[in-house]
């Protein structure tokens, strides 16, 4: 990975499974949530929720949302970290195919399984979600205290 921040941000986000989402209620209050995610190009995230969830329910009232992608193993003073700002939603049913076999084929990748809009209607009780990040940071590695820089990830 090296110095290079898009290629080790790149790295970071296919080699990690989840996706610590931050949402906010309609006041205020924080909630975040880790889901499993897949991801189209590194700008579009996907993942399978009831939409009964705190995070899904935040969704629908406040759309912008927060994430970390990060390995949770890393040693101590080690570790590092994708941080990404986003507009989160229900994905449409215009793109849903498209969606399903992004998040089936990381499924797959990952020893699931493939899912199909069965899988995902409101009659099974889970929905695809999308967030579409506007932004990119990465931790700083100069030396200075806990401070993030952008990366250009998308």
């Amino acid at each position: 990975m090296g110095d290079d921040p898009v290629r080790t941000a790149r790295h970071i986000v296919d080699a990690q499974r989840y996706l610590v989402l931050a949402t906010a209620d309609r006041t205020g209050r924080p909630w975040s949530t880790p889901v499993y995610f897949a991801h189209d190009r590194y700008r579009t995230f996907y993942w399978v929720s009831s939409p009964a969830a705190a995070h899904s329910r935040n969704i629908e009232t406040r759309p912008d949302v927060g994430g970390v992608v990060f390995d949770s193993a890393a040693p101590i003073g080690t570790g590092q970290g994708v941080y990404l700002a986003a507009t989160a939603a229900r994905v449409p049913a215009t793109e849903l195919a498209h969606a399903l076999a992004v998040f089936s084929r990381r499924s797959l990748d990952h020893g699931g399984r493939a899912w199909t809009t069965a899988d995902v209607g409101e009659a099974a009780g889970l929905v695809l979600y999308r967030a579409v990040a506007d932004g990119y940071w990465m931790l700083a590695k100069d030396g200075a205290p806990d401070h993030r820089v952008p990366v250009a990830l998308s």
